[in-house]
């Protein structure tokens, strides 16, 4: 257990450390979101074209791993979706908030640098993987629901054209498309070129966990017990045994990668989740809710790992 502790406890030593930063004004709030800008743009495409230009593609592009961990999320998104409409009588706006919350993970400020340390290098594969699945399925999906929910007078080709036309914005993406296209070309970087997309890639972790810990400063969590522990819930157990299942029952997945998804899965949910909450009627909630599963993935990611280390999934 006390190796499992040293893999968990810096990544949130680091959170802390962002929040602490932000606590004592040592960092603004402008300056926090101009690191975020940073790993958004800049580490984290630089991490995903490091880790498809240094594997080939076929050892990468996993379609059995690509179905299951779709399936399991889109099991996952409709399951919260239902518990809001029919058990919580939310609207469909909110309701898809909700549903994203459960199943869409924070894979590049949570997920990758929890995985990279109990993992290695698979880490990066399964984060340019899982982004695949969450940028092009799970958001647009959660988009699509929350627009039409949203009764704004827009055809629902309209609202599927529009949220086409953001993702294909989204950095990760580009990043995903750029080393893409250099792994089948099979173009070499030039030294120089590479190294510098190494630095970033390497600033990645690090730097996404202290953005997180200045997010987290100011959020409060009064009168929300009941939605937001569903949503905690949902997302840092619910949404890693599903995932679990879905691998264990496909045929052909290697064990380390199973290992690494059960870790993605129970990360908190993703991190533009309280903004789109307060844009589409989840208020409070989506912020108190990654409040909440930030601080608590800290006893689950431990759990989790130390039951998949019983299981022989991995070893220390």
């Amino acid at each position: 257990m006390l190796a499992i502790l040293a893999i968990t406890t810096p990544i949130f030593l680091l959170i802390s450390a962002g929040y602490v930063a932000r606590w004592s004004g040592i960092i603004q709030r402008e300056q926090m979101q101009g690191v975020g800008v940073f790993v958004l743009y800049c580490a984290l495409p630089a991490l995903v074209i490091r880790a498809l230009t240094q594997h080939p593609l076929e050892e990468i592009f996993k379609l059995n791993y690509l179905i299951a961990y779709g399936l399991g999320s889109i099991v996952i998104f409709i399951g919260g979706l239902l518990l809001a409409l029919k058990h919580q009588r939310q609207p469909l706006n909110a309701s898809a908030m909700h549903a994203l919350g459960m199943a869409a993970a924070n894979s590049g400020f949570v997920g990758y640098p929890v995985a990279v340390m109990v993992i290695g290098s698979p880490a990066a594969v399964l984060l340019a993987l899982n982004m695949v699945i969450e940028t092009l399925i799970i958001i647009p999906m959660a988009l699509i629901l929350a627009e039409m929910g949203s009764h704004q007078g827009a055809s629902v080709w309209k609202t599927v054209k529009k949220t086409a036309l953001s993702l294909i914005k989204n950095p990760v993406l580009v990043g995903l498309l750029i080393g893409i296209s250099i792994a089948v070309t099979g173009l070499k970087l030039p030294l120089p070129l590479f190294k510098a997309i190494d630095m970033l890639a390497e600033a990645a972790g690090p730097a996404a966990l202290f953005v997180i810990g200045g997010a987290l400063f100011g959020l409060q969590v009064k009168g929300m017990a009941s939605d937001v522990g569903q949503l905690v819930v949902g997302k840092l157990l619910a949404h890693p045994l599903i995932i679990f299942i879905a691998l264990y029952l496909m045929p052909g997945i290697d064990p380390l990668y199973l290992a690494g998804a059960v870790l993605f899965a129970a990360s908190p949910m993703i991190s533009i989740f309280p903004l789109l909450g307060q844009r589409y009627g989840l208020g409070g909630v989506s912020a108190a809710a990654m409040l909440v599963a930030t601080v608590a993935s800290f006893f689950t990611l431990s759990l989790i790992i130390w039951l998949m280390t019983l299981a022989g999934l991995m070893a220390f």
